[in-house]
């Protein structure tokens, strides 16, 4: 028997302003610390990829070599957020002249409901918005509930809706 999958909504969102970001109050975690990958690491994007990615169905990207993760982390700007030594969420951004796009974000199950999205959500913005005049990002439906309500807490404004299946 198949599953039958719902259709899946993609919500566009961007922050062209950066008085418009409002900033989340500090996680209620010890030693929260957020740190750049540097060198660029394949091996921590693919990590974070497939254990954030699991319950949302991430799968698009599995089929990469170790070599094609080597070249996307070498192309973005890979952040890691840890808890007490503990890897516990990430951020990639897809940095353009125009633009920045948070291709990718999230926290490992354990993290959440801590305020630690929020946190890093505004880190990453601020990080965005210091390298261009705009970032953006896409959620959708299959993403964790607090998503989207994080990202429009943040200041994020919705831009686009497609449905997708």
């Amino acid at each position: 028997m198949r599953l039958r999958r719902e259709p899946v909504v993609i919500t566009y969102l961007e922050l062209t302003d950066p008085a418009q970001l409002r900033p989340a109050a500090p996680p209620r975690l010890p030693d929260v610390r957020i740190e750049r990958v540097d060198p660029p690491d394949g091996g921590v994007d693919r990590w974070f990829y497939e254990r954030v990615g699991a319950e949302h169905d991430w799968t698009d990207l599995l089929g990469r070599t170790a070599a094609q993760w080597q070249a996307w982390a070498e192309r973005h700007e890979t952040w890691t957020a840890t808890v007490a030594s503990d890897r516990a969420g990430f951020y990639e951004l897809d940095v353009r002249r125009e633009s920045v796009q948070v291709a990718y974000f999230g926290l490992l199950p354990a993290f959440r409901g801590a305020g630690l999205g929020g946190h890093l959500l505004t880190h990453a913005l601020r990080r965005g918005l210091a390298l261009a005049p705009r970032v953006w990002l896409t959620t959708n439906t299959r993403d964790a509930p607090a998503a989207l309500p994080n990202y429009e807490r943040r200041g994020l404004r919705v831009f686009r809706r497609e449905p997708r299946g």
